[in-house]
């Protein structure tokens, strides 16, 4: 996919990413959810292509009685699940079109949680509304600026509360988007911060996706005033022969492909 003559490498601001990934998220959420709907389920909290889920992993706590803010939920089959264990989740996203599918799941399977369309770069919630915050692979890749989501989270937040988020692992960025052989061979540089991008013929970017180091990523997390509880890394499980996009058996028993970052807000 790299040598596509409309895909490059180039900064990107706020707002042609905002622009980019809004756009993508709806014109794909259907095809998206068509192929990966039936591996996340409608009532479910998988936190990554290895399939780890927290009905196992419990990195969120107790989450029985607890308010819980689903960030960038996609078709919020992990609020919904969240509900089912007796948590009082609240989950947003960006795309109107992926909230189009929380709202069809949600009929579904009659399990309903509050559904908002937000910006995760602004979120429209008071100071300290929240006891947990989450996300499997949302807002954070697609923001400019995830200094600023962290301290947003960070403020709507109790103290002792816990942000849980997954991403690609950062490593994974050295390599081409290729679940075969391709994408054992390592081909950038990781400390080319340079946005992933997508972009029509006319240079517009249609898709836009943020790398950050694994250093990076902590020190914006403690510069939001976060401490890092723990990093899981999640293992390719045995048997689990699923394909989805760059992650592969052939590359997930080689190194990790995603990063699962759990912190929480010190009490003051």
């Amino acid at each position: 996919m790299d040598d596509d003559s409309r895909v490059t490498r180039r900064r990107v601001g706020d707002a042609e990413a905002r622009r980019a990934n809004r756009g993508w998220w709806d014109t794909d959420a259907d095809d998206y959810q068509a192929e990966h709907g039936a591996f996340l389920g409608d009532v479910d909290f998988v936190w990554c292509p290895e399939g780890l889920r927290e009905a196992d992993a419990r990195l969120l706590g107790d989450v029985s009685g607890r308010r819980v803010l689903e960030v960038g939920c996609g078709a919020a089959a992990a609020a919904r699940w969240l509900a089912t264990q007796g948590a009082r989740p609240v989950a947003f996203d960006l795309s109107g079109g992926m909230l189009r599918h929380a709202a069809e799941a949600a009929d579904r399977t009659g399990v309903r949680v509050p559904l908002v369309q937000a910006d995760a770069l602004a979120l429209p919630f008071a100071d300290r509304s929240f006891d947990l915050a989450c996300t499997a692979f949302g807002a954070i890749p697609f923001v400019d600026d995830s200094a600023v989501l962290h301290a947003e989270v960070h403020r709507v937040l109790r103290p002792g509360g816990r942000w849980v988020f997954s991403v690609t692992h950062p490593m994974r960025w050295i390599f081409l988007d290729d679940p075969g052989e391709g994408g054992l061979t390592a081909v950038h540089s990781y400390f080319d911060r340079s946005p992933y991008v997508e972009q029509d013929d006319t240079g517009v970017a249609t898709y836009v996706e943020q790398h950050r180091t694994l250093g990076d990523r902590i020190r914006e997390l403690v510069g939001a005033g976060f401490r890092l509880v723990d990093l899981v890394e999640p293992e390719w499980p045995e048997g689990h022969e699923g394909i989805w996009g760059q992650w592969s058996p052939l590359r997930g028993r080689l190194f990790p492909g995603t990063a699962i970052f759990v912190t929480e807000k010190p009490f003051e």
